[in-house]
Parts: structure tokens; C-alpha cells; sequence
């Protein structure tokens, strides 16, 4: 699937920049952060809720078909880190080797305790989106744009990340402690095959441009994604979306098509 959504891109792009009708075609490149959270679930698995945001690297390259003045249509290429975040009191699966201390087949589904867990997912991205472009001054150097469009997201790692020590409770009161002590929690654990390698949604942001000349310019943007699809194969680990706002800037360059000007 990943080397699908590479060679999808690339063709779309390759397509965009021999298109002798374009009237223009831009390149860029950009790079900056991701808060990734994950959000859904509900109190039925108190394994896919609480997560709060945490922070990562996005980045990656576009093109960009320009159908007049203020319209144009994007295909990019991205990296995008994604997951969520647990640095408190939670829960988890009742360990194998934690079943002995129970009589048989009374073992709890959870046990609950104290630690830091961090889901880190990594998605290559290929969002195909729209974009309206504004001019701010009469020059035409300073623009306000809006982009929005849908994405495929292949997987590319999982991990699950857990540290730090604590008690172990049965009930998320905190009211029965195992007779126990403080057991460690330090694990960085391959999750990707518990989760779904493919996933579809909604990209969008908004941002600033600033062309220094008519071929180059810089840019800021805001904004964020969302998937569509529960990235969980199973529903022993609750279901969960991706989601992620994303800050980057960037540098872009405008190719002139040559072809179009000869009159072809």
C-alpha cells in the first residue's frame, strides 16, 4: 500500500507538470510540526480514551496546477506524524503473567496504574486539495489563501511507548490495590500490526504567501487533517481516528509554461 500511495503521487504530479494548457504550475516544499491527538472511542473501552495531543514532525513537497488567478488544484506528498498521548492515572490489558494471582478465569479484562503512554504513528499522506488564493496589495506579492481536499494515508511505523513506575489497582477508583510492588512500565512496543496500514479523510489549512519575485516565495500555513477510517483492526484496543493540526512553512517556486505562450 505505501509503495501505491508513492506511485500515485508521483504520477499525479508528473501529470500536472506536463500539462501544456496550465497556464502556470507551482513546486514547493515545506516543513514544520504536527499535534496529533486521537480522538473517538467511548466509556465502553477505557483503552481508547484520554489521550491528549503531543507533538511531531511533518513536512513534505506539492505541486500545484493553477486554473486562473485566484483557483488551483494541489497534489503533495507528505510525512505526518500522528497518535496521541496518556500521562496519567489508566488503564491497560491484564498481563499473562499477572493471571496466576487471580482463581481461574476470573482474570480482569484491565488492570490500572500510573505511567506516561505515547501512541507514535507515522502516515506518509498524498492529499489532493483545492485552493482559492486572495491578493492582498496591489502588487501581487502578499496573498491569503484557503485549501481544502481529501488525503490517502499509508502507514509506515507504530510504536507504543510507555514509562515510569506505579502500583497496580483493579478498579479506576484507586480503592484495590494488588498486593504488589510498584511494577515498571519502560516498554517501546511494534503496534503496526494491530492497526489498519491504510487510511482516508479530510486535509485543510489556510495561510499566507509572500512572492519576492515572480518565481519565488515563501509561505506560512495553518491547519490540520482528520481520518475517516478507525484505525484499530480489532475491537479489543477500542477504536480510535487519527487527527492532527499541522504548522509549517514553506518555499515555493512557479514554473512559467513556455508551451502555452508559443501558442501550442
Amino acid at each position: 500500500m505505501k509503495s501505491n500511495g508513492f506511485q500515485f503521487a508521483i504520477v499525479v504530479l508528473l501529470m500536472l507538470s506536463s500539462s501544456i494548457y496550465a497556464q502556470k504550475i507551482t513546486v514547493g516544499a515545506k516543513g514544520g510540526f504536527s499535534i496529533p491527538n486521537l480522538t473517538g472511542g467511548g466509556s465502553e473501552n477505557p483503552l481508547n480514551t484520554g489521550y491528549s495531543s503531543r507533538f511531531g514532525p511533518d513536512g513534505g513537497i506539492y505541486g500545484e496546477y493553477h486554473l486562473n488567478g485566484k483557483f488551483s488544484i494541489s497534489v503533495g506528498m507528505e510525512y505526518c506524524s500522528q497518535g496521541g498521548l496518556k500521562d496519567k492515572f489508566q488503564a491497560y490489558p491484564t498481563p499473562a503473567e499477572m493471571a496466576p494471582l487471580f482463581a481461574p478465569g476470573t482474570a480482569p479484562t484491565y488492570l490500572y496504574a500510573d505511567f506516561k503512554s505515547e501512541a507514535k504513528l507515522d502516515y506518509f499522506l498524498v492529499p489532493v486539495l483545492a485552493k482559492y488564493c486572495w491578493k492582498l496589495d496591489k502588487k501581487n506579492h502578499l496573498h491569503f489563501y484557503a485549501a481544502v481536499g481529501p488525503f490517502a494515508g499509508f502507514l509506515l511505523n507504530a510504536h507504543q511507548v510507555t514509562s515510569g513506575s506505579s502500583l497496580i489497582y483493579l478498579d479506576e477508583q484507586k480503592t484495590m490495590p494488588l498486593p504488589l510492588p510498584a511494577q515498571p512500565f519502560d516498554a517501546d512496543t511494534d503496534i503496526k500490526s494491530d492497526l489498519y496500514t491504510f487510511n482516508t479523510g479530510v486535509s485543510g489549512f489556510v495561510g499566507f504567501s509572500y512572492s519576492f519575485t515572480q518565481k519565488h516565495a515563501l509561505f506560512i500555513e495553518g491547519g490540520g487533517n482528520y481520518g475517516f477510517i478507525p484505525i484499530q483492526k480489532g475491537i479489543a484496543n477500542g477504536k480510535n481516528h487519527t487527527g492532527a493540526g499541522v504548522v509549517t512553512i514553506g518555499y515555493a517556486y512557479t514554473i512559467q509554461n513556455h508551451f502555452r505562450r508559443r501558442g501550442m
